[in-house]
């Protein structure tokens, strides 16, 4: 409010004197002030003592007082329902917020960090921290070359070549340049509990096998028969053919058993071609045991699944295949891939091929046979290092 350079005793003063006679142009003369001045004076405070213009006075004060502490409430109201919409959460988005609130509402710095709850330190902070160049194109080149990995195993590939950042630094670079991996469907959740199966932890134990679907850029389907070692995770064979009957299944798994050794059981689903006479014929000339899944129970042969998975996702899912040698080639590539350079994480992220070698170099020491502990289950599902013992694993 403006303040007068006459105070509330001498606006009274000045008003008796009218009161009491004197001319109106005389009193301005007298003290310095103009005749509007003077009947301002007199259309607001004409009839009052001192103490209630003061009160007056005051009152005013307080009514500006209150009409600006609304304004700025209505103010901040604006600015935060534009910041409705908006997560507020962290200090990069809280230093957009406030720098979004003095450009379109013209606020001060401390009002706007008082409204995003924000402190002035942290707004006026700017980072020293290198750009990470190199790093952030490397994790992009590899991005790019594994586009369905997540940010864990690209640190392990990392890794792998000397990389000496942590993972949470190879996250956060992996969010910034946004190459988070959207999933494709949401997963089924198993209800209650089911006894695992155990078996010994060497290679051969136990061998799962299963068919994959696709179809070439013509629209001709094909099959693929995948093949995999349950306790080392290995792919032994992916063979694609546009018709694969129970007789070339028959052929395929000796020529696998010739190149790898016979295992000690083969789980199935109960495919007709799996269920076929030549099967059954063969199993019984290899003296193998086969055991098949309960029917419309996948997650009972949860490895081979898992594998086929892994391919539809990283391969079948973002490849066209021209013909049949294209896709032999595509899918051989894959299987090399997969058992030499991937890491699995059910593996504490070791390769297939390099968890085999530990377990073959612990079998073949002579000081790890302790046959007490043959017959001893560990509680994992599955070895997440080197196992000295033929202990049995948890694998169905």
């Amino acid at each position: 409010m403006k303040r007068t350079r006459f105070t509330d005793e001498q606006i009274m003063g000045n008003l008796t004197e009218r009161e009491a006679g004197a001319k109106c142009a005389d009193l301005c003369r007298k003290h310095g002030m103009s005749e509007g001045t003077f009947y301002n004076w007199k259309a607001k405070f004409g009839g009052m003592t001192v103490s209630e213009a003061k009160r007056l006075k005051a009152l005013e004060d307080e009514n500006a007082k209150l009409k600006k502490l609304l304004a700025e409430q209505m103010l901040d109201l604006a600015a935060m329902k534009d910041l409705v919409f908006k997560k507020v959460v962290g200090p990069a988005v809280k230093r957009e917020a406030v720098a979004y609130l003095r450009a379109e509402h013209g606020l001060t710095e401390r009002r706007a960090c008082q409204i995003v709850g924000a402190d002035r330190t942290m707004i006026r902070y700017r980072s020293r921290r290198a750009p990470d160049t190199e790093l952030r194109s490397r994790l992009r080149e590899l991005a790019n070359e594994r586009r369905r990995f997540g940010y864990r195993r690209l640190f392990v590939l990392l890794r792998r070549e000397g990389e000496p950042s942590g993972i949470n630094r190879i996250y956060r670079l992996y969010r910034e340049e946004g190459l988070t991996v959207r999933k494709r469907r949401a997963r089924r959740k198993a209800v209650g509990t089911r006894a695992p199966i155990l078996v010994e932890a060497r290679p051969n134990a136990r061998w799962s096998l299963d068919f994959v679907h696709d179809q070439f850029a013509n629209g001709q389907r094909y099959r693929v028969l995948n093949v995999v070692d349950d306790v080392t995770r290995e792919c032994l064979a992916a063979i694609p053919e546009t018709s694969i009957s129970g007789r070339r299944v028959a052929r395929e798994l000796s020529a696998l058993i010739e190149r790898r050794g016979k295992p000690g059981m083969m789980v199935s689903d109960n495919g007709t071609e799996l269920t076929s006479n030549a099967i059954l014929r063969w199993c019984s000339e290899q003296r193998i045991e086969w055991h098949y899944i309960a029917p419309g129970k996948p997650m009972q042969n949860g490895f081979v699944e898992s594998f086929n998975g892994r391919m539809r996702d990283e391969l079948l899912n973002e490849t066209m295949f021209r013909n049949l040698t294209h896709a032999r080639a595509m899918i051989a590539a894959l299987a090399a891939d997969y058992n030499t350079k991937r890491p699995q994480s059910a593996l504490d992220y070791q390769t297939p091929a390099a968890y085999a070698s530990t377990l073959i170099t612990a079998i073949a020491r002579p000081a790890a046979r302790d046959e007490s502990s043959v017959r001893q289950a560990i509680a994992q599902p599955a070895p997440t290092g080197t196992n000295t013992n033929w202990a049995p694993v948890a694998v169905g």
